[in-house]
């Protein structure tokens, strides 16, 4: 009975964010429902040999991760994390339910994160910092029972609003109800006329399990090979490197170096030949006036005295 009543804590704690584990637990253990779901999903993609493949399906999921990666990029990073730009609080709210739908848990416990990362940056207190394992900076940090929790010391700006807490407690929802909507796309095609030779399974696999996946990796790349693998055109107090592929993969988030010498810049890629889609698509929503004020770099940033030989 016991034991039924721990797991039924670490099911409330995974479901809604609610800290009720017992007090014996270590920080270092990992969180079994989190993992459980991990698994789950990368052990998911092996489902495409069951599905099969269709072109339609293969460029549905590329489609969806680089959509949920832009509000990854856009939205939970340099809005959430630095508040690289400005908007109203209807859009706000939006962002924040569209980042969701990426499964990285809610907009204020990954700026929690993100912002203790730059403050600690590859020290010991660094949540995910590749001086300490390559897996665990890449993707077994956010598994562990310390890092589950909200740091609300680095968030008080968005614990001020009430959506967004609500929000943290049910970000499963849009998550959930993506996963939904790729089932659903895919049966209506199957009803339709359109011609497209694919399936509510297939899309599901597709673009929600395979694509989510990806995500999750394309993500964890910043954290893991971005510190390790690149150039470093700043002296920072950290191993970020500017890493030209990591760039594409990410919409702009590999121009790390860049982005650790003035975090708060809503544009990455510092010159015209750093490419940086997120940026692009940012002054896009700006044109269209969903969107103000964004950050620039200060010019003397950019001087080449600042430049290493």
């Amino acid at each position: 009975m016991r034991r039924n009543t721990n797991y039924f804590k670490f099911f409330l704690y995974w479901l809604l964010n609610i800290d009720v584990s017992s007090k014996g637990s270590s920080n270092n253990d990992i969180g079994i429902f989190r993992l459980i779901i991990f698994i789950t999903f990368h052990l998911g993609c092996f489902a495409i040999l069951w599905v099969g493949f269709s072109w339609f399906a293969f460029l549905f999921t590329i489609t969806l991760y680089f959509v949920r990666m832009f509000f990854i990029t856009a939205f939970y990073h340099r809005y959430f994390s630095h508040r690289s730009y400005k908007t109203s609080r209807i859009i706000q709210f939006i962002m924040a339910i569209m980042g969701c739908t990426a499964g990285q848990r809610g907009p204020i416990w990954w700026a929690s994160h993100h912002r203790e990362h730059h403050i600690t940056s590859d020290t010991v207190d660094d949540p995910h910092s590749p001086r300490f394992g390559f897996l665990n900076s890449h993707m077994l940090w956010f598994l562990k029972t310390k890092n589950s929790r909200i740091l609300n010391h680095r968030v008080n700006d968005w614990l001020r609003y009430p959506e967004l807490v609500i929000l943290e407690y049910t970000d499963w929802i849009p998550f959930v109800a993506f996963g939904i909507f790729c089932y659903l796309f895919g049966e209506l095609t199957v009803l339709s006329d359109f011609g497209i030779q694919t399936s509510g399974a297939q899309l599901f696999v597709w673009g929600f399990i395979l694509s989510t996946v990806m995500l999750y990796h394309g993500t964890y790349t910043i954290n893991s090979l971005a510190h390790r693998f690149g150039k470093k055109r700043y002296e920072t107090n950290d191993d970020s490197k500017n890493n030209f592929m990591l760039a594409l993969l990410t919409l702009g988030e590999g121009w790390h170096n860049n982005h650790h010498r003035y975090p708060r810049s809503a544009k990455q890629g510092f010159f015209w030949w750093e490419i940086d889609l997120t940026y692009l698509f940012l002054k896009f929503m700006k044109f269209i006036f969903l969107i103000k004020d964004l950050e620039k770099v200060p010019p003397n940033l950019l001087s080449k005295s600042e430049f290493e030989s």
